[in-house]
């Protein structure tokens, strides 16, 4: 099996499928995939769902499972499958894995996120894989609470628990070093409106000059789904950031 890039023939978009060893889609993915493109997910968003649920056909095939038919164990082996490390790796710690814990939960949320459209689509399915639990959390009450209280919402039956990390930032001289080390002025510009506004490279690439205002010291963010090079707001909505004047 393998990810397959498509070009929409109408507009010319970018999309995502899986296909199998002769070529051809897997029905139950590409119904998937294309209720994604169709709801306007990012192309980079299918693309991940794609590969994510490679790895789970993948995986059911090999133990001779029928997608419709797995159950919560078999995802339970699914991610021992995802954690174990690579064939040509010798394991020197038991702790060493193939993935860290917040991959193979975006792997999972691929899985029971196309176990939800199936259901919705009205595919029986095993118990567990698209399930509806009551939201109490013990004594924490959630933001919000009063509008869920009492209300089944849906939730995942396997997940790892993340280590909570800090982010690491750049100092203001490392940024000085990166930008120095540039030999392209587009790369300078590039590195220094990422560095200094925070935006998403993918927001920085979608920039044109109407988006910028110089006179108010503004970078107006516009989501558009025709930029020539691909690019992706990933906001839903227009706002804009404060620069300085230099």
């Amino acid at each position: 099996m393998r990810v397959q890039r498509l070009m929409m023939p109408t507009d010319g978009r970018r999309s995502w499928t899986v296909i199998d060893d002769d070529g051809i889609p897997l029905e139950a993915v590409e119904s998937y995939l294309g209720y994604l493109a169709a709801i306007e997910r990012s192309p980079n968003t299918v693309r991940a769902y794609a590969t994510s649920l490679k790895f789970w056909f993948e995986f059911c095939a090999r133990r001779s499972i029928a997608w419709h038919d797995a159950k919560v164990e078999d995802v339970a082996r699914f991610v021992a499958d995802l954690r174990a490390p690579s064939t040509n790796v010798i394991v020197l710690h038991a702790s060493a894995s193939a993935r860290a814990p917040a991959t193979v939960n975006r792997h999972l949320g691929a899985v029971f996120s196309f176990y939800d459209y199936q259901a919705r689509s009205g595919v029986a399915l095993a118990a567990g894989l698209a399930d509806w639990r009551r939201s109490g959390r013990g004594g924490y009450k959630p933001f919000l609470h009063h509008i869920t209280r009492g209300r089944p919402t849906r939730t995942r039956p396997i997940s790892l628990r993340v280590p909570r990390r800090l982010p690491v930032t750049l100092t203001a001289e490392q940024i000085g070093a990166l930008v120095a080390a540039c030999e392209h002025l587009r790369d300078r510009l590039l590195l220094a409106m990422l560095a200094e506004t925070g935006m998403r490279v993918g927001q920085a690439l979608g920039l044109r000059h109407s988006d910028i205002t110089s006179q108010t010291k503004e970078i107006h963010i516009v989501p558009r789904a025709d930029n020539a090079n691909g690019a992706r707001a990933k906001t839903h909505s227009s706002h804009c950031i404060p620069v300085t004047a230099r």
